[in-house]
């Protein structure tokens, strides 16, 4: 993980597209340091849990099981790295975990700049960082420290070693291929023997035969240097035969060392499992007799728990058709005492009114606006009658001067 990057937010200064698979790169070197420590012994194979991938904390696949496998984790490293940490439950609360798990890496001196919500989905960049910084300090609690690297070394292989009269002949050709043409298996720059070659040999061969004298030579050469001479050219003349990684019998010889290496594997696996099986045979065997051992203890408890629970069902019902009726009694109540309350307060006003003399008062006070409202009507009746005359007398005057000429007629 980087540190450049800010754990507790989703944008990244001065980062480039890379920083997204940066998780990846560090949930990879994060399970490097836990085989280093070794966990499938002591972690995997104590809690009964399955190996972890290369992106398992990188990828969210099941939130649950994932933050049961990082407090886990991470309770195993803590413990690793010197410090008392009791192993987390499925059951525990998530909130306490983190908070724990958190508190023991900022006592390492490590900076949590991110809320712990981040950790409770057990899974991403987070998670990866607070587990990477304890792998950190476990190591360093086991002294691990790095050697310096072994190389195998490499022996060339001794096929045949040329040895001939016509040595001085063969030195030439010594590194060059047996057959020519063309081939892309060979380098271009490895210079190549073809059929005219082959020929010019045969002839030079021939031609050197028949020269040869017909009576025995005695050589005046020393052995002594001769066989110094031999052990000088011996190394040239060597000839190695290159591995050609596209050759069929290869490929058919690492196809059987692999089928040996797997009837090997599946004979010791297969013992493993066949003991695996018998445990959880007897294992199951186990629990299926307790189960019935339990049932049988339990069976007068458990008819008990059914008789009162019919029994709870019969009074909830019966309850239930009581609280009905009463419920429609209740509506019933309040009906009929509204009506009540209605009759209560009629009977209260004629009995307020019998008794007393506001209404003959209203009576009164309503003749007098009656009288006052009638003389009212009569003025405004004379208005209207005086205005009808006066537009009468106009009228009617209009017609005389217009029968006499006075006027033109409209």
């Amino acid at each position: 993980m980087s540190e450049e990057k800010k754990r507790g937010g989703d944008e990244v200064e001065d980062g480039g597209p890379g920083l997204t698979y940066m998780p990846f790169v560090v949930m990879e070197e994060l399970l490097d340091k836990l085989r280093l420590l070794d966990y499938e012994k002591d972690f995997v194979r104590k809690l009964n849990l399955k190996p972890i991938s290369r992106h398992y904390f990188a990828i969210a696949t099941n939130s649950g099981e994932q933050f049961y496998k990082f407090s886990s984790l991470a309770a195993w490293l803590l413990r690793v790295a010197g410090k008392e940490f009791d192993q987390p439950q499925e059951y525990d609360d998530p909130n306490a975990t983190v908070s724990g798990i958190l508190e023991e890496v900022r006592r390492f001196g490590h900076s949590v700049d991110f809320p712990p919500s981040k950790l409770k989905q057990g899974c991403g960049e987070h998670c990866i960082y607070v587990l990477d910084r304890l792998a950190d300090e476990a190591l360093k609690q086991t002294n691990f420290t790095w050697h310096r690297p072994v190389y195998p070394e490499e022996q060339m292989d001794e096929e045949n070693i040329i040895e001939d009269d016509d040595a001085e002949l063969t030195l030439d050709k010594v590194d060059e291929p047996l057959f020519g043409g063309v081939d892309d298996d060979y380098e271009e720059d490895e210079p190549m023997l073809d059929l005219e070659d082959l020929k010019k040999l045969n002839r030079a061969r021939a031609d050197q035969e028949s020269s040869k004298p017909e009576e025995i030579l005695e050589s005046s050469t020393d052995a002594a240097d001769w066989k110094l001479e031999v052990e000088r050219m011996q190394p040239q003349l060597k000839v190695t035969i290159r591995t050609d990684n596209k050759d069929w019998r290869i490929h058919l010889e690492q196809m059987h060392q692999h089928r040996d290496g797997i009837e090997k594997s599946l004979t010791e696996t297969k013992a493993y499992l066949d003991k695996l099986h018998d445990e959880i045979s007897r294992t199951l065997e186990k629990i299926t007799s307790r189960e019935k051992y339990v049932n049988n203890q339990l069976e007068h408890l458990l008819h008990s728990f059914r008789t009162a629970k019919d029994q709870l069902a019969e009074t909830k019902e019966r309850y239930r058709q009581a609280s009905g009726g009463v419920t429609e009694r209740s509506r019933i109540l309040a009906e009929v005492t509204e009506e009540l309350e209605k009759v209560k307060q009629e009977m209260d006003e004629r009995g307020s009114s019998m008794t007393d003399g506001a209404p003959l008062v209203k009576i009164k006070q309503s003749i007098q606006q009656l009288k006052k409202e009638n003389t009212q009507m009569d003025i405004r009746i004379g208005v209207v009658e005086h205005v009808l005359l006066q537009a009468k007398l106009k009228e009617k005057n209009t017609q005389n001067r217009q029968a006499y000429g006075l006027i033109p007629a409209m």
